[in-house]
């Protein structure tokens, strides 16, 4: 089994390259906004039209992500990263010229295929990296800088399809070519160990001592795989009550909570700038509390929040309400992308987890907004509350699994104050 030893340090070249490219094919879900207005203006289509091509273009990305993950876990990676940023710089770009409906349709939807290549080649390489905690904080906060300069620049230059699909076609392109940087471990390396005889039969996780030397008795395989394949169907049932109040989020401000545009423009922005703040902490924090008590205790905190949101009428209550929900919402983001990445060095299931989380957030706003209108916002944050406690205990027991799983890789003997900071709290 690959050693933690054998993951890989942060280098200049591996957070262009792995958190860059992570980054752009992730964009188009955070310039929908802007997409659907762009959209609106070029094909003369209402919002819904215009929702309704962008869902189709996310379920592209997050579809060929699922896809293609299974060649991502070694070099194919650097294959699947080229192929699938010249797409989405061949696509989107098509659909920046605006040349007419046909071709701007078809280009929206080949740049989401081409995005799906890229957010799984980008996710796959951020289990290479050292200390899953520190880096996908690293990730975060590479998405949040980059995702709220570009929402900057848009509105300056004029919401249009050369400015809401060009920026990232431009992107895609120049990535394209530090795609070779992307961290890979060798599969050899990456493959599980036969353990010993004696090892097989202590108990697991325990120290054994052999004729052949010390061993910790490691998680069988097939608990993993049971504990990766869980993660991804837990993360896309939790993009979906996280991204349904986000949805909702400009109706319940104004149809409830009483709020002018300027105020949720506030929410956005604040939102945005709390996201930056976790982020840098958690690189610092790194595994110092390991990720199953974290992740259990922003799992109540963000379930608490939803249903205070959706139950509030005071505009001043609902503004801090939702700036502390996404930030909580940021975080527990970035613990199970830290999970995923733990489980496998290769990638298996940090490649893929990203793929799911878009499925979830595709479907997102249908759901939002048919229980919010079925049976009223109070209604709605019972209902996304619950998803947060029925994922409770799940998520936690795959969270101490993986830090389980990432002391078993490291070379027995070998000393990493973090990893025993995660021993000494049980986590």
């Amino acid at each position: 089994m690959t050693s933690e030893s054998q993951r890989l340090p942060l280098t200049a070249r591996r957070i262009v390259s792995t958190f860059g490219i992570g980054v752009v094919g992730f964009m188009s879900a955070n310039l929908v906004p802007f997409m659907i207005l762009a959209i609106q203006g070029s094909l003369h289509v209402g919002a819904t039209e215009a929702g309704t091509l962008m869902t189709a273009c996310l379920l592209c990305t997050a579809v060929t992500c699922l896809i293609v993950t299974r060649f991502t876990e070694g070099r194919g990676r650097y294959l699947v990263a080229r192929a699938g940023l010249l797409t989405t710089a061949v696509g989107f770009g098509l659909a920046a010229l605006d040349v007419n409906p046909i071709l701007s349709i078809a280009g929206i939807l080949v740049g989401g295929i081409g995005a799906g290549g890229a957010v799984a080649a980008g996710g796959a390489a951020l289990a290479a990296l050292r200390n899953p905690n520190r880096v996908s904080g690293v990730s975060g906060l590479a998405n949040r800088a980059i995702v709220t300069a570009v929402l900057a620049i848009i509105p300056l230059v004029g919401v249009g399809m050369g400015s809401a699909f060009g920026i990232l076609a431009g992107l895609a392109f120049v990535l394209f070519f530090v795609a070779g940087w992307l961290p890979t471990i060798d599969g050899s390396a990456a493959a599980p160990a036969e353990a010993p005889a004696d090892e097989a039969a202590a108990p697991t996780g325990a120290m054994v001592t052999t004729t052949t030397g010390t061993f910790r008795r490691r998680t069988p395989t097939r608990t993993i795989t049971i504990a990766g394949f869980a993660l991804l169907v837990m993360f896309a049932v939790w993009a979906v009550g996280e991204d349904s109040l986000w949805a909702m989020s400009g109706a319940i401000g104004v149809a409830q909570a009483g709020m002018s545009e300027a105020q949720l423009g506030l929410v956005l922005s604040a939102s945005t700038a709390g996201g930056l703040l976790v982020s840098i902490a958690l690189i610092f924090v790194g595994a110092r509390f390991g990720r199953a008590l974290p992740l259990g205790v922003l799992l109540v905190l963000g379930g608490s929040l939803k249903l205070l949101a959706c139950l509030t009428a005071d505009p001043t209550v609902y503004l801090v309400t939702m700036i502390a929900w996404n930030t909580v919402y940021s975080v527990a983001f970035m613990y199970v992308v830290a999970t995923a990445a733990a489980l496998d060095a290769s990638g298996r299931w940090s490649g893929p987890v990203l793929g799911v989380y878009l499925v979830g957030s595709s479907l997102a706003p249908l759901f939002g907004a048919w229980v919010g209108e079925s049976f009223g916002f109070p209604a709605l944050g019972a209902v996304l509350a619950g998803f947060s406690l029925v994922l409770l205990v799940p998520m936690v027991l795959v969270a101490r699994l993986s830090s389980r799983v990432e002391r078993e890789q490291r070379i027995p003997g070998e000393s990493s104050p973090e990893i025993d900071t995660v021993r000494t709290a049980g986590v």
